[in-house]
């Protein structure tokens, strides 16, 4: 008798996290489409770029998230590198490699506009006098300026200087997780 209770207690422990695990999946996952950790909005980015949020935008963070349920236990985790910066929130360091890729980004998107035929006489800080081209006043111009003058304002940080990620939880504890855990 005590053999066949502790192997039907054993059954209904596995069963029960498994459905919890199961549960917390789908919610987990959910955060991605609400753009929050359940209740509580994800911070906008200061440079909106049109093309997604940018969690979602690709959807290889989703996908990265896996679980395992060891004995008692469920955990976590995924292969991406900024998987937990963005989860937990933190400060990034400018390094000289960062501020090369940003200046190759910006060349990249200055590359792309369409300019008009005629250019324009300006003086520059220094008093010496330029002819510069003139942008066509299109949207995707509008949208390629402010694009390469993010990378620009990045590529001009100081090295050693920090950009703060603000926290962006997808996973974690939240009164919701403990509700499906009872």
């Amino acid at each position: 008798m005590n053999k066949t209770f502790q192997k039907f207690k054993r059954e209904v422990i596995d069963r029960s996290l498994e459905d919890i695990k199961v549960e917390l999946d789908e919610e987990f996952d959910r955060n991605f489409e609400r753009k929050a950790f359940f209740d509580k909005k994800w911070p906008e980015r200061k440079y909106d770029d049109t093309k997604g949020s940018l969690l979602v935008r690709s959807g290889a963070l989703r996908r990265s998230i896996s679980s395992l349920r060891s004995g008692a236990e469920l955990t976590y985790s995924s292969d991406k590198p900024y998987a937990q910066i963005h989860n937990e929130g933190g400060e990034i360091k400018v390094t000289k490699k960062m501020k090369k890729y940003f200046w190759a980004k910006y060349r990249e998107t200055t590359g792309k506009y369409g300019y008009k035929d005629k250019t324009e006489t300006i003086t520059t800080k220094r008093g010496k006098v330029k002819e510069k081209k003139v942008l066509k006043q299109t949207k995707e111009n509008e949208s390629l300026s402010a694009e390469a003058e993010f990378y620009r304002s990045m590529a001009l940080k100081k090295e050693g200087s920090s950009i703060v990620i603000p926290e962006r939880r997808f996973i974690g504890k939240h009164k919701e997780t403990d509700k499906i855990i009872r």
